[in-house]
């Protein structure tokens, strides 16, 4: 009998109110991972009330004192890595080596946000009026609310967790309801590390009852919700209606493309890790690749044996280059874009249907799938699929490619490959995506830069890198007059100007 995954709230960690509890299933063998606290409204309302009281002591502590915590929590990560790379492909499906990155993914945030613990960056500038100061500050806004996804466990956490403290908040943290094992095994490496209690608080449980309740929260002010387009804007708007703010991370439709003149080994190595690395359960994954007329047949050769060579399997055998998808709703739904993508003239190359001869044939498992002669207006070149589905659209140019690659409704990765560096420029310039990646794939973005994308990605909100810090803080202005009269911005100017001329 596995032991109970509680919340943690105010340091203590304790069972649901209710009492009530849902499973974690391991995807790729159908077991159970651990049963899970299933909380609700009354917990949320624990969490919050602790967290505010935290607030005081936690927005006083300086912000080098912050970082040395969060430089703590970096080393503790790096300790436990391969424990929680381990929970990782058990809980949500990943192959061993990606599972390990995801963790890394957090070690390095966590040592670049308790950095900022130095910084937190203001400026200066200078102010109208002789004998008068002007600087601009950052400061902490309150209790936060994060609310992250199933496919990056460890890594989406830290994108927001570190930054909302490094600021001075703190934070109410709901997990997925698929990987709340490894939220909570997260959240516990802060207070290893020696952060007080109720500054972070995990709450696992559903979304609608824990998620909504955190987002609606009025003590709660801040939100930062990574997840689909549907459930991310309705929680703005009704967000807005309280004047919170809101950072959303949502969905993808990314591409490749691939001109006459690409290294294409390289392209096809690219291709093949980007569309179906996490089991194309990215929302920078490569999910069309838009291939010059030229080189369309030599690519698709290349991409076709590559993908026929994958081996399927459970993500802790370290020859296993694709594991599950995270559960069978998502096994279904991909399986219904392939017949759409059949239904609408495209041809399908491989794969197609479920994975039913992996590992005794428990687990949810699809083929890795490759459409060609896929049209650019037909749905699976322009809907999200989330899952290893690959889409090969021909272009007779740049200019076309360019074109394709802007009219989604999404705008968050892409990439080209070319050996034309005006070409490269170009791209550089008119892709309309947040990301753009020359002869790389569309994945693999760091931590030092910006993170997000245009369009219904998301709501021009960034994740990692400086900027994560304009989500969880407050410019403040402050002027320093030490003239020792009252002097008049805007209205003296004639005045001191007259004086110096």
């Amino acid at each position: 009998m596995t032991e109970l995954v509680r919340n943690l709230i105010n340091g203590e960690w304790v069972e649901a109110k209710s009492g009530e509890t849902f499973r974690s299933i391991n995807p790729a063998t159908e077991e159970l991972v651990g049963d899970v606290a299933k909380s609700g409204k009354d917990d949320v309302d624990a969490a919050v009330k602790a967290a505010k009281a935290a607030y005081h002591d936690w927005r006083l502590t300086p912000a080098p004192r912050r970082g040395e915590i969060l430089f703590r929590v970096a080393q503790i990560l790096q300790e436990r890595k391969e424990d929680l790379a381990r929970l990782l492909v058990q809980e949500m499906g990943k192959v061993i080596a990606e599972a390990r990155g995801d963790v890394q993914e957090a070690i390095d945030m966590a040592y670049f946000m308790a950095g900022e613990g130095r910084r937190l960056l203001g400026y200066t500038a200078p102010v109208e009026m002789p004998n008068k100061f002007g600087m601009a500050l950052r400061d902490s806004v309150g209790v936060v609310g994060l609310i992250t996804p199933w496919n990056f466990p460890i890594a989406i956490p830290s994108w927001k967790s570190l930054p909302a403290l490094i600021a001075g908040n703190t934070v109410v943290f709901k997990p997925a309801s698929d990987t709340p094992k490894l939220g909570a095994e997260y959240t516990r490496c802060f207070y290893d590390a020696g952060l007080p209690p109720g500054v972070l608080n995990v709450v696992l449980g559903p979304g609608g009852s824990v998620g909504g309740a955190i987002a609606s929260h009025p003590d709660v002010k801040v939100i930062s919700f990574t997840g689909s387009t549907e459930i991310g804007y309705s929680m703005y708007a009704e967000a807005a209606k309280k004047g919170k703010k809101v950072s959303l991370e949502l969905g993808g439709k990314n591409a490749i493309i691939v001109m006459d003149d690409a290294n294409l080994p390289l392209a096809v190595e690219a291709i093949l890790f980007s569309a179906f690395g996490t089991t194309g359960q990215r929302c920078t994954a490569t999910s069309r690749v838009i291939v010059q007329k030229g080189i369309h047949a030599k690519l698709v050769e290349a991409l076709l044996e590559r993908t026929r060579a994958l081996k399927l399997g459970y993500g802790l055998d370290e020859t296993v280059d694709v594991g599950p998808v995270i559960n069978e709703s998502a096994r279904r739904s991909i399986h219904e874009y392939v017949e759409i993508g059949k239904k609408e003239g495209a041809k399908l190359l491989c794969g197609g249907n479920y994975a039913r001869d992996v590992d005794g044939g428990r687990g949810f498992f699809y083929q890795p799938t490759i459409f060609d002669q896929v049209g650019h207006n037909m749905r699976i070149s322009q809907e999200e699929i989330f899952g290893p589905v690959l889409s090969i659209v021909e272009c007779a140019d740049l200019d076309q490619a360019i074109q394709f690659n802007n009219d989604v409704a999404y705008g968050l990765s892409s990439s080209i490959f070319t050996e034309n560096v005006n070409a490269a420029f170009r791209a550089i310039r008119d892709l309309s995506t947040g990301i753009v990646y020359i002869n790389h794939g569309t994945t693999g973005a760091e931590i030092q830069f910006p993170f997000g994308g245009t369009r219904g990605t998301g709501n021009g909100m960034r994740e990692a890198g400086q900027t994560a810090l304009d989500t969880f803080t407050e410019w403040k202005s402050v002027y320093v007059d030490f003239s020792g009269r009252l002097q008049r911005a805007q209205i003296d100017t004639d005045t001191i100007l007259g004086k110096i001329n």
